[in-house]
């Protein structure tokens, strides 16, 4: 469907990007195609390519493309108004990791993971941890 909105928009230099290994390398023809169900989509999309100056096929591994999946999945979560237009998704940049931003300082001069290891330790519960927490 990417491929045919870039014809409508009557592009000619395109770049794809695809997560998966086995369909990319299929259409560069590096792979043989082998299931006889994927050889109309590989042909069909073939015949798309001709539409353009220069298609060139990428792949990008799935966990390197963490941004595409998150965007995708808030896009389905939206629905379109009655002029067919999606709210806008709106991101910044940071430099450090968003968690990063809600780390605080220790009041109590001890690493993090103090009262963890003390539990596992000596099953010491910390002096703030109620019944209902002893029991979980």
């Amino acid at each position: 469907m990417g491929i045919r909105a870039a014809i409508e928009f009557k592009i000619k230099f395109l770049n794809v990007y695809g997560d998966s290994a086995l369909v990319i390398h299929q259409i560069k023809g590096e792979w043989e195609t082998r299931d006889q169900k994927l050889i109309p989509y590989q042909t069909y999309i073939k015949g798309l390519m001709e539409y353009f100056d220069a298609i060139v096929f990428h792949h990008v591994p799935r966990e390197e493309n963490q941004l595409a999946y998150a965007l995708a999945t808030l896009s389905s979560m939206f629905e379109l108004n009655q002029k067919g237009e999606l709210p806008t998704i709106r991101m910044r940049s940071h430099e450090h990791p968003a968690y990063c931003h809600f780390i605080t300082e220790e009041l109590d001069d001890k690493p993090w993971y103090f009262d963890i290891k003390r539990y596992l330790k000596d099953r010491e519960y910390p002096e703030i941890a109620t019944e209902n927490d002893e029991r979980c």
